[in-house]
């Protein structure tokens, strides 16, 4: 069972990095070939290798095809494509914590019916709903889970930024059921219709809102108040950008939600408190126990507690493991057939798949099943039974710790390409601090009337606050985290056996030669262009542009893309991600071409992680990238210099723009030439048609390159005939936004360079672009060379 289980789980996983789903005669094929094996792996039960290997096929032509079926399902109700961005009204139910930032909020809507004639709306939508934006409706003061609204709304189709390293928004939509995103227009027709719809999902979350309402209040304003919530109710979107870089260079993001360890424990008080109930019944003389044992009244107490805190935890990865496992440990005790852990832990697997086949794609999954499966390895037979007492119990914890701290190096750097050195110290102190004070003072708080609750939850923040104080200073250190570039196949499985190597039992010989298999992993550098070749990431960062310049042993970033929120921009969602998944903890300069906020929105979060030697840019002496800057300089046409026999060339501004009288913003666009004197780049910024005349009387002979990043992103005012000619591209790279108000690139502008015989390359239908320029000039487009059945590229 446990072969076939496995096999299932890779199967799954197989039709996840699948670029297209297989057709209806192929699912029937796949599943007429795992019954032929299951058929066959029970003639061959004696001869057990053929029997575990037919069990493990067939395992993964039934994981393949069932995760195929749930794919067609999850994917049929689409939005039409002439329904994008034209006003629907829909009537539906609010079915999703909401959450409310500075502009407005963000919730799901379970649709119930279109009130717009020919129009086909999925079943559930994701819509924000502003404050600030002209033209569109103000969100309403309370908005709770449960409530029927009629709305007039805009949406799109599932669409996020395709970028190697980063978050792909659009597994995790089709994950949610989510098949259309948008937001709520301005009508006098949008109405709450009624105060609350009884269902069991709305039920679970309202009573989950409630619940954030109640902390919220007794903890309003005050820092920290957003862990606490995540504690209580798993919602994790009140945290900080900040916290959450302290919690995760020390190791302990983990804790910050409701976890395995803090599931357990809350089924073990409910199955304790029912067990010593049940059997002090016989003093009322009910005589309980005679009628069922309090062994199995404890299991069904210490389920049902794990699946209430378990539903109030959003139902998440980990959270859905633990619950699993108990289920079965549960289940097992019931019927008198209490299985090894190994056998629970494979259950667990298997249910997790069945019932979310995608969830294989996120990294908690792999951690959290890592982690038992580390931990059952590691501390298999090291403690015998005549050991006992609190110095037993430290041991068994040190061991654990020590199982989990080396088990996971491997996939952590595979997952994230980094590690944390000060892990150990920093969970040897958050454990016990979070999952025996702090959650059931946050649990207890939540629950109990003032003036309990705002007592118990203030010393829950407290010690939140001591703890962060430690974190924070730990996270502070220069060596707090290694970094490498994510492993190659080899790498990986080289590291992960020198790892099982030395967690083998006490007496195996040399355990700590397993550390020489970690030196691939650990010491590899990132890799880089032959001297005299440069290579330009062209980021898909929606409507904005960044751009990483690579040479033999040196970086520069070309601006830093778009804000899209308080505490979320591109610096942290995409080009952070990408420089830890290579190994980069370090940029040689950065260049901000502008002042313009999709231009600039990633710099402090890049400037706060890594090392930049330098920042030039066009901004004025008290902005805030400039005072963060190490070293600032303005960029001047004429400034020039060399890396690794690539040159790079400053053309616009000139140096006396700086003193005009408060020029247009674009009008400063620093414009850079980059090339290896085969190839050339030209990185134009958001110049207009009068720069590129300057650009064209002036600079003439420099303008020529191979390749044109589109200025000011296509639009109407940019990109002129004589411009074009003078550079003379071969291909154009048009940094855009899916369906962006601006609706860049232009048509005019995209026909201009089609008649001009001009590739063209659009971010928001190829992801990102990496373009090599050697002798020549060759590109690659990540949803190209990524492709998944759910996100196929849009051209």
């Amino acid at each position: 069972m446990r072969t076939a289980i496995l096999g299932f789980t890779a199967g799954v996983l197989a039709l996840q990095n699948a670029a297209a789903l297989p057709s209806a005669p192929a699912m029937l094929a796949c599943s007429g070939g795992a019954l032929a094996l299951i058929v066959l792996a029970r003639y061959v039960r004696g001869l057990h290798v053929a029997a575990a290997c037919a069990a493990a096929c067939a395992g993964i032509l039934l994981g393949y095809t069932w995760a195929a079926l749930l794919a067609h399902h999850a994917l049929a109700p689409a939005l039409n494509a002439a329904d994008e961005g034209r006003d629907l009204t829909v009537i539906g139910v609010v079915d999703s914590l909401p959450y409310r930032f500075e502009q407005g909020l963000r919730f799901n809507l379970e649709v119930e019916r279109s009130a717009t004639p020919d129009a086909t709306v999925p079943p559930r939508i994701a819509l924000s709903w502003y404050a600030d934006r002209r033209g569109d409706a103000k969100p309403p003061a309370t908005l709770m889970p449960g409530e029927r609204w009629r709305l007039t709304v805009r949406l799109q189709r599932p669409h996020g930024n395709a970028n190697p390293g980063g978050f792909d928004y659009e597994a995790w939509l089709l994950e949610q059921g989510v098949r259309a995103t948008g937001y709520v227009r301005a009508d006098e027709a949008n109405a709450r219709l009624d105060p609350f719809v009884p269902r069991f999902g709305t039920l679970v979350e309202r009573s989950r809102a409630v619940l954030r309402d109640r902390i919220l209040q007794a903890l309003e304003g005050r820092q920290y108040a957003g862990v606490i919530v995540a504690l209580v109710i798993g919602d994790q979107r009140g945290i900080d950008q900040s916290d959450w870089q302290v919690f995760n260079r020390t190791g302990i993001g983990h804790l910050i939600s409701i976890s395995g360890l803090h599931i357990t424990m809350i089924a073990g008080l409910a199955a304790l408190a029912a067990s010593g109930l049940w059997r002090r019944s016989f003093f009322t003389g009910a005589e309980l126990p005679l009628r069922l044992p309090a062994q199995k009244v404890a299991a069904l107490a210490g389920a049902l507690a794990a699946l209430l805190y378990v539903l109030l935890a959003g139902f998440g990865v980990p959270a859905q493991r633990t619950l699993y496992m108990l289920t079965v440990v549960a289940l097992a005790l019931w019927l008198g057939r209490l299985s090894s852990v190994t056998h629970v832990l494979c259950a667990a697997l298997g249910v997790v798949v069945l019932l979310d086949p995608w969830a294989v794609l996120w990294p908690g999954f792999w951690l959290s099943f890592g982690a038992v499966a580390v931990i059952l390895f590691g501390g298999h037979g090291r403690i015998g039974p005549h050991e006992a007492g609190v110095r037993a119990h430290l041991a068994v914890a040190g061991r654990t710790q020590w199982s989990v701290t080396l088990g996971l190096v491997p996939l952590t750097m595979l997952l994230f390409g980094q590690v944390s050195l000060v892990s150990p110290l920093a969970n040897a102190v958050a454990i016990p601090l979070v999952s025996f004070i702090v959650t059931p003072l946050a649990l207890l708080g939540s629950l109990l009337p003032a003036p309990l609750c705002g007592w118990l939850l203030l010393a829950a923040l407290g010690a939140v606050a001591g703890l962060a104080a430690v974190l924070g200073f730990l996270a502070a250190l220069p060596a707090a985290v290694w970094r490498a570039p994510a492993p190659q196949a080899w790498v990986f499985l080289l590291a992960l056996g020198g790892t099982l190597w030395m967690l083998m039992p006490r007496g195996w010989p040399h355990r700590w030669a397993g550390a020489a298999a970690w030196l691939p992993l650990l010491l590899q550098l990132p890799s880089h262009p032959a001297p005299g070749a440069f290579r330009v990431t062209a980021f898909d960062v929606g409507q904005g542009m960044a751009l990483l310049v690579e040479t033999a042993g040196h970086r520069l970033l070309y601006d830093t893309g778009p804000g899209y929120a308080p505490g979320a921009d591109a610096g942290s969602r995409v080009l952070l991600p990408y420089l830890r998944m290579r190994g980069i903890a370090a940029l040689d300069g950065i260049v901000v071409s502008h002042s313009d906020t999709d231009h600039t929105g990633g710099a402090l979060a890049v400037l706060g992680e890594q090392q930049v030697g330098w920042v030039a840019s066009s901004l004025d002496a008290g902005h805030p990238i400039v005072r963060a800057a190490r070293r600032h300089l303005r960029c001047a046409a004429g400034q020039q210099w060399e890396w690794d026999g690539v040159r790079f060339e400053m053309l616009h501004p000139a140096a006396n723009i700086y003193g005009e009288p408060g020029p247009k913003a674009n009008a400063r666009s620093c414009t850079l030439r980059i090339t290896n004197r085969r190839t050339a780049i030209l990185l134009a910024g958001d110049i207009e048609a009068a720069q590129e005349a300057q650009l064209v009387r002036t600079s003439a002979a420099y303008l020529r390159a191979d390749v044109l990043l589109a200025p000011h992103h296509g639009s109407g005012t940019s990109s002129t005939a004589a411009f074009l000619q003078a550079v003379h591209p071969r291909i154009g790279v048009f940094q855009v936004g899916y369906r962006n108000r601006y609706k860049h690139p232009k048509k005019e502008v995209v026909e201009r360079y089609r008649q001009l015989g001009i590739e063209r390359l659009r971010t928001d239908e190829l992801g990102a672009v990496v373009l090599d320029f050697g002798a020549g000039t060759a590109y690659q487009a990540y949803r190209r060379e990524h492709a998944r059945y759910w996100s196929a590229p849009r051209q």
